[in-house]
């Protein structure tokens, strides 16, 4: 780099020289720019760009978003009229930052396919629950819940019951699919009048016929049996639990089947 003193002045000469032929190609002000460079880079995308977004297929497909990556619009706490201080929109994400119970969509839902990213903090617990009714006090009196965890850091983790991915205490998740706490993880869902199919980063890892003489079987073996009304709804609020953990959701979609 040349650099001139201050007070000094360069011979128009040297200017000449360093600038060198003129360019065929300019900014709209004059300026020379290499015809290979562009005159202002793209800003890079934010979380919420970048995220919780649906292409034009994905709309024609019958997808909509049920998180926008920007407002909490489309929610509500369990047996609340608006969303509790415990949740939060952080940096794109649906976060479960303090204490505020379960969160719903306002919307329910019969027959859908539902896609949805979590991730956990270390050693932490939630789940995801279909069809769940506000006719008793808690949500899981309900909504069966698929296990969301920290498999590796968590008690649950050791029991394929209660693993991540699971159909929490009735239908075994396989090993070695779950990513480690602070990655992301996928679900997909797919529930077709008694037919409940959950799929783990791309990973078919449950299937189970509601109402079937197999599920009546479980459901009278475990807890569940104490609560008459669970799993027994044809439709219901797509639900996330607080189970005191930090917990972040994005990309958070749905089709309903018809």
């Amino acid at each position: 780099m040349f650099r001139t003193r201050v007070g000094s002045v360069t011979p128009l000469a040297l200017v000449l020289a360093l600038a060198g032929p003129a360019s065929c190609g300019g900014s709209s002000d004059g300026a020379d720019v290499p015809a290979d460079v562009p005159e202002s880079a793209p800003a890079a995308a934010t979380p919420q760009e970048a995220h919780n977004t649906l292409s034009a297929e994905e709309r024609a497909e019958g997808w909509r978003l049920l998180f926008d990556g920007r407002s909490t619009e489309g929610w509500r706490g369990y047996g609340l009229d608006e969303v509790p201080d415990g949740w939060a929109v952080e940096d794109g994400t649906l976060a479960r930052v303090g204490p505020g119970g379960d969160l719903i969509t306002v919307e329910q839902f019969s027959d859908f396919e539902l896609s949805i990213e979590w991730k956990v903090e270390a050693g932490g617990n939630s789940g995801l629950f279909i069809r769940a009714t506000e006719d008793a006090s808690m949500i899981y009196f309900s909504a069966p819940e698929i296990q969301i965890l920290d498999d590796d850091g968590h008690a649950d983790g050791g029991s394929p019951l209660t693993s991540a991915g699971s159909n929490f205490a009735l239908h075994p998740a396989p090993e070695g699919v779950v990513r480690p706490a602070g990655e992301w993880n996928h679900f997909r869902i797919v529930v077709d009048g008694a037919r409940v199919e959950q799929w783990m980063n791309g990973v078919h890892v449950v299937t189970y016929e509601l109402w079937s003489p197999e599920w009546e079987e479980l459901v009278a073996a475990s807890k569940f049996a104490e609560w008459p009304e669970y799993g027994r709804a044809t439709r219901g609020h797509i639900g996330i639990q607080d189970h005191g953990d930090v917990v972040w959701f994005r990309n958070i979609r749905i089709r309903e089947l018809r």
